[in-house]
């Protein structure tokens, strides 16, 4: 069962709190020179993930202490306990290390509450800018500029004379950019790191955001919740929805993010690669 919509609407101020000060922890290190480890998957690891990592939990055990929380620098919990969860909080402590690394200020704090492999609340903070967007089920969806009142988001109407492309900073492929040159009419490409991509469709500034690469559960969770309460989708190659501990491994198949639900996409998306495992 699904959470009371109110209590949800509550939960999301103490989150936001949270994911706001996992950032302060995160410029601290943004600061200086800071060194650049390597996880056992070769991708990059610094203290502000771990330092970021720490303040989410520490917060989140304290708000939710029933709670478990998976969070990507704690991921070795093995299926077998995550597939008794029923409710649980869904976290990267620093999604878009590499944009981080690069000091370019792409990167964000991503916080996720699932119910039956669903999101259903979260906030994705931008640390440099003090952005904040944030969701929750049947509550909406918003983005909040430091003091400024928070302002309600929605997706946009697709225009076939016209499309908004967003794409990942450090992870393009040819199949992106096959697609995007084979789009119809004016074709405009933004290029941004982190769940920034996701949010652009959220705020209603691009009609797509098409990822024919590999991810892992906490880099869309939050941001596929901003999306869907903004009016958008987030789906896989067979245009379902986007999952989450459903299956023992943490990696997402290929997704589409689309602003139009309504809109014909699968004409013009390349054909669909066979689903995971098959």
């Amino acid at each position: 069962m699904t959470q009371p919509t109110r209590a949800l609407a509550d939960l999301l101020e103490p989150v936001r709190t949270i994911a706001a000060a996992a950032s302060e922890k995160i410029l601290k290190v943004y600061a200086t020179d800071f060194s650049v480890a390597e996880k056992q998957d070769t991708s990059p690891l610094t203290e502000a993930d771990l330092a970021s990592h720490e303040a989410i939990v520490a917060g989140l055990k304290a708000l939710t202490p029933e709670l478990p929380i998976l969070s990507e620098e704690s991921a070795d919990i093995p299926f077998a306990v995550r597939s008794t969860w029923q409710r649980y909080w869904l976290v990267d402590p620093l999604d878009g290390t590499k944009e981080f690394i690069k000091k370019n200020g792409e990167f964000t704090v991503n916080i996720a509450l699932i119910e039956g492999h669903r999101a259903v609340l979260s906030v994705v903070h931008v640390p440099v800018t003090g952005i904040s967007y944030f969701a929750a089920q049947g509550v909406g969806a918003f983005k909040q500029e430091a003091s400024a009142a928070r302002v309600a988001l929605s997706t946009r109407k697709a225009n076939p004379q016209r499309f908004v492309v967003s794409g990942s900073r450090s992870h393009g492929d040819e199949t992106l950019r096959a697609f995007v040159s084979s789009l119809p009419g004016e074709v405009e490409f933004i290029a941004k790191g982190s769940s920034l991509k996701l949010c652009m469709v959220a705020e209603g500034v691009a009609d797509i955001y098409p990822r024919f690469g590999l991810t892992s559960e906490w880099d869309t969770a939050a941001a596929q919740c901003v999306v869907e309460q903004a009016g958008g989708s987030v789906v896989d190659r067979q245009f379902a929805p986007l999952l989450y501990n459903a299956k023992e491994d943490i990696l997402n198949p290929h997704f589409i993010v689309i602003a139009d639900p309504s809109f014909d996409w699968r004409a013009l998306l390349p054909p669909a690669p066979p689903p995971l495992g098959g």
